[in-house]
């Protein structure tokens, strides 16, 4: 499947979550961590630009959390194509088996970013979705290692977390000063032409010579 979407999309990408097995996957064998690894690794072997995460808050210990940002990083530093790892909090949902079970705190996750930011190669991005901390904290984030904020719409929810709107990007111009658009492909793998054929002339006509979007907000 991975080799048939490849030549249509600028990148893929799966969350990873954790490694560990917990409760909370317990009937979600598609979340299966060692399937999950498999998936990201074959991605790797096809030189497809991915972007994967954990996510905090859904009863892995913060072992867990080093060890899944560490098979990450195993899985970088042998294909080299993970453009991205998240950073995302276990938000609860009503009328779910977790809808009692408690979202982490702003500081833990700002702490999982700092880990991240260790324990990743430099050329992997840190991500954090800015509509799901306090945005006066954004610079917190950032300071600890976080460089991206992920994709934002004022069109589209966050159909994940359709409870938390995404910031405008005038706030988060006040949060964090500068921000650039990019593709859904990092810059470094635009410059690598690690893109699908089938969407090279977008890529070619969006991008501009540093990777990024030719025109900034």
């Amino acid at each position: 499947e991975l080799k048939y979407l490849k030549p249509y999309n600028g990148s893929m990408g799966l969350m990873l979550e954790t490694t560990a097995d917990l409760p909370a996957h317990a009937k979600s064998p598609s979340k299966d961590p060692k399937k999950r690894l498999r998936v990201i690794r074959y991605a790797g072997s096809l030189r497809i630009p991915f972007t994967t995460g954990i996510l905090v808050g859904i009863g892995e210990s913060w072992d867990d959390r080093i060890e899944s940002l560490s098979k990450i990083a195993e899985l970088h530093e042998r294909y080299g194509h993970i453009q991205e790892v998240i950073i995302q909090g276990f938000s609860p949902k009503k009328g779910t088996a977790m809808e009692n079970h408690p979202c982490p705190s702003p500081t833990e996750l700002l702490e999982c970013v700092r880990i991240a930011r260790e324990q990743l190669p430099e050329d992997v991005v840190v991500q954090i979705p800015p509509n799901l901390v306090p945005m006066e904290m954004l610079p917190e984030f950032i300071k600890a290692g976080a460089s991206d904020v992920g994709g934002i719409s004022e069109i589209t929810p966050d159909y994940i977390n359709p409870e938390a709107p995404w910031p405008s990007v005038s706030e988060l111009r006040r949060a964090v000063g500068s921000v650039r658009e990019r593709l859904c492909i990092h810059p470094k793998y635009v410059l690598l032409g690690w893109y699908g054929k089938k969407v090279e002339h977008l890529v070619k006509e969006l991008a501009g010579e540093d990777g990024l979007v030719a025109q900034s907000f």
